[in-house]
């Protein structure tokens, strides 16, 4: 009997990556070859190739011939070309949504291996840098599938690839206030699992309150992270918290297994351009700081690292030099160790908006950082649910919406809530 040909997400529809090229069954050159990622040691692996049909008709089509590659073998990097196997991708051949072992049976005894948070976040953090494409039926060369599950299964670090219904047997249910960087958040749509069913790995709180936080995903068109309404976009009260039963107990955060040590002074401040700065933004998201970044941390040292830096010195009562924005030592060790107090929630100067910046900034066609900041504002403040793939700088239908919403919330009527934050509507949602 096949095993069912479905998966998370529908192909975007503006996306480029071949996953979702060839689910919308346009022509593609064929994907390259690659090993996957063995179950045992030195023992190869057959990937069943599956069609387009396959993947998105209703019924399914006979696999293809298998296609037998060893765990030996290692591919080059991404865009080359090796003579063996005439490699254009780094992805690996078209497979089938269980992987090559077929679907876990029932009474089966699954393999539950040991890992630490540190671990788990630093091994979804690699597909987020390189911006793995996401595909339903692609393997990266990790040997993992490019989709939201094989992307959880990389992170924990299994021994195969599962899908959004078996990640459960590896796992343990937790409430809201248990989770820690390296749960997951999970959707299993039982009715019809090719309708809404998704997974994101869990990578901390970012506001007081707990409701949003960073979102670590494998989603049209690459892997992402993203500061995300508890529990999801869509489907939120079916969302379940999980646990992934090796985790190492006592890990209380992205890097409490091994503190990474203070790199110096000298990779901080204006002009620094290098991972320790990504390192220290991402730490900051975790602790309550990801309202003080636009798009996320990066590498090149900016306004928002010293905001962020400034604003978790000043939660810990520190003052005056030792409350700069530059990150010492001090700073550092109370990041990586998980320890002192998170960032409190921003008052409004804190995000980068001094005042009210006028009504011409939200209307048909506006786009700048001030439509940003409201959206992200107003998912805080729990109107998330009308956007479908978050906030973001061009003014749109749910973002007057959900202003709409805020204001109707406020007891206003007719045109006190035409969904156009005026000064007032402003004030109140920054309080």
């Amino acid at each position: 009997m096949m095993s069912p040909v479905f998966e998370d997400i529908d192909p975007a529809s503006d996306c480029d990556c071949s996953g979702c090229v060839r689910g919308r069954g346009l022509s593609r050159a064929p994907a390259a070859r690659t090993p996957v990622r063995a179950a045992a040691a030195h023992r190869a692996l057959a990937v069943v190739a599956v069609t387009a049909a396959a993947v998105l008709g209703v019924g399914h089509a006979p696999p293809a011939a298998a296609a037998i590659h060893t765990a030996g073998r290692t591919p080059g990097p991404p865009g080359t070309r090796s003579s063996a196997d005439e490699t254009e991708t780094p992805q690996g051949v078209a497979g089938a949504l269980f992987g090559p072992g077929g679907p876990v049976k029932a009474g089966e005894q699954v393999v539950i291996g040991a890992t630490t948070r540190s671990q788990i976040v630093t091994r979804a953090k690699k597909w987020l840098d390189a911006r793995v494409p996401y595909s339903m039926n692609l393997f990266w060369r990790d040997g993992y599938r490019q989709d939201c599950s094989g992307f959880v299964s990389m992170a924990w670090d299994l021994p195969r690839n599962e899908w959004t219904g078996s990640l459960g047997r590896y796992a343990a249910r937790i409430t809201k206030e248990q989770l820690q960087p390296g749960d997951i958040l999970l959707f299993h749509n039982l009715d019809n699992p090719q309708k809404g069913s998704h997974v994101v790995l869990f990578g901390g709180w970012t506001d007081q309150r707990h409701t949003s936080y960073i979102a670590y995903e494998q989603a049209p068109p690459h892997a992402r992270s993203r500061t995300t309404p508890y529990a999801y976009w869509t489907n939120s009260k079916r969302y379940i918290p999980y646990r992934y039963k090796g985790v190492t107990r006592g890990a209380a955060g992205p890097a409490a297994a091994s503190p990474a040590p203070y790199p110096g002074a000298a990779y901080f401040g204006p002009g620094a351009n290098n991972p320790h700065v990504t390192r220290l933004g991402r730490m900051l998201a975790a602790r309550g700081g990801a309202s003080y970044y636009a798009k996320g941390p990066n590498s090149r040292w900016s306004e928002a690292d010293r905001r962020a830096t400034q604003a978790f010195q000043r939660a810990q009562g520190w003052t005056g030099a030792a409350a700069d924005g530059l990150p010492g030592p001090g700073t550092w060790q109370l990041l990586v160790t998980g320890k002192g107090k998170d960032i409190k929630a921003a008052a409004p100067a804190s995000h980068g908006v001094p005042g009210y910046p006028g009504r011409a900034m939200f209307r048909p066609g506006a786009d700048n950082r001030y439509v940003t900041e409201l959206g992200r504002q107003l998912v805080r403040k729990g109107y998330g649910r009308f956007y479908t793939n978050g906030p973001g700088p061009r003014w749109s239908d749910a973002d007057q919406r959900a202003v709409e919403a805020f204001q109707r919330a406020q007891g206003w009527r007719g045109g006190a809530a035409d969904g156009r934050p005026g000064p007032e509507t402003w004030r109140r949602l920054f309080a």
